[in-house]
């Protein structure tokens, strides 16, 4: 695997985004499809809890937005609570 991780979040609690993903990098492992992990959202940039919709590996130039601008995400909800 070559390149960043991105990987597209929906956050499924949140009735103001229902239905929308979200692009982010992320550089924390054992992050895969179904994850669920911890993220800012919105100008605001308040963490929320969202499901990991899809994974994409690429670089810079084939990122799926703009790496400069994106967000990352900031940690792997556990079993017992939020890490």
């Amino acid at each position: 695997m070559k390149g960043y991780m991105f990987v597209s979040v929906e956050f499924p609690e949140d009735p103001n985004v229902e239905g929308r993903t979200y692009w982010y990098l992320c550089e924390l492992g054992g992050v895969d499809l179904g994850t669920r992990v911890i993220a800012p959202l919105g100008s605001h940039n308040r963490l929320q809890v969202g499901v990991v919709r899809r994974v994409l590996f690429a670089d810079g130039p084939y990122a799926p937005y703009p790496i400069d601008r994106i967000k990352r995400i900031e940690a792997v909800e556990s079993m017992g609570g939020k890490i």
